[in-house]
């Protein structure tokens, strides 16, 4: 494979810009595996798919709060980066239904909610 060069990296850029920074990150550490989100990561697999959501649904390690497992964290342009916790496959299809579609927030479940600058 050839080296890359500054020129070979600039044709790549306007697919990269292309890509929404929006997922959906599920926590599949051990902590998260034992607390069941395997079975939350397949529901909201299974949720965008049948509402054919664009938005990617991703494996991730412990973030440190392993009591609050299964986590599932959300970024969707527009709401802050939410983290809910205690995570059921009814309120993965609610974070579908009303965080990712209506961009509401689902205060009862929130574990950690952080602001950043939005573009």
């Amino acid at each position: 494979m050839p080296k890359l060069s500054k020129e070979s990296l600039e044709t790549y850029k306007p697919a990269v810009s292309d890509i929404s920074n929006e997922y959906i990150k599920i926590g599949m550490s051990t902590c998260g595996l034992a607390a069941g989100a395997d079975a939350i990561y397949r529901t909201f697999l299974e949720e965008t798919k049948m509402r054919h959501l664009t938005i990617p649904v991703q494996k991730c390690g412990c973030n440190g709060m392993c009591y609050a497992e299964p986590l599932v964290e959300v970024k969707v342009n527009g709401l802050p980066v939410t983290t809910y916790g205690k995570v059921t496959k009814d309120i993965a299809v609610r974070i579908i239904e009303k965080h990712v579609v209506e961009k509401l927030l689902l205060n009862e479940t929130i574990y950690d909610c952080r602001y950043q600058e939005l573009k």
